[in-house]
């Protein structure tokens, strides 16, 4: 398992523009990924999940990934918050 906090960068947080390129992203990795904030944690691979936890921007996150390519998926899925979603 490979744990990573990010801050969320863009203003309008993880709604659905961002959030669309944010499960579009994780579904290009095999391994099981959520996203958690405060206590609730959700499958970063689904659309309802992420929008449910109501991110807005200067909210710290934490992406967890378990599986073969876990360290690449939560190291693209925080570079992709990084930078705004200017991707």
């Amino acid at each position: 398992m490979y744990v990573k906090e990010v801050l969320v960068q863009n203003k309008a947080g993880l709604h659905a523009r961002p959030a669309t390129f944010f499960i579009q992203k994780a579904n290009e990795y095999k391994s099981t990924i959520w996203v958690e904030k405060e206590e609730r944690r959700v499958n970063a691979k689904s659309l309802l999940g992420v929008l449910s936890l109501g991110i807005i921007g200067g909210t710290t996150i934490k992406v967890i990934a378990d599986g073969s390519d876990e360290t690449e998926a939560v190291e693209g899925l925080v570079s992709l918050v990084e930078s705004g979603f200017a991707e």
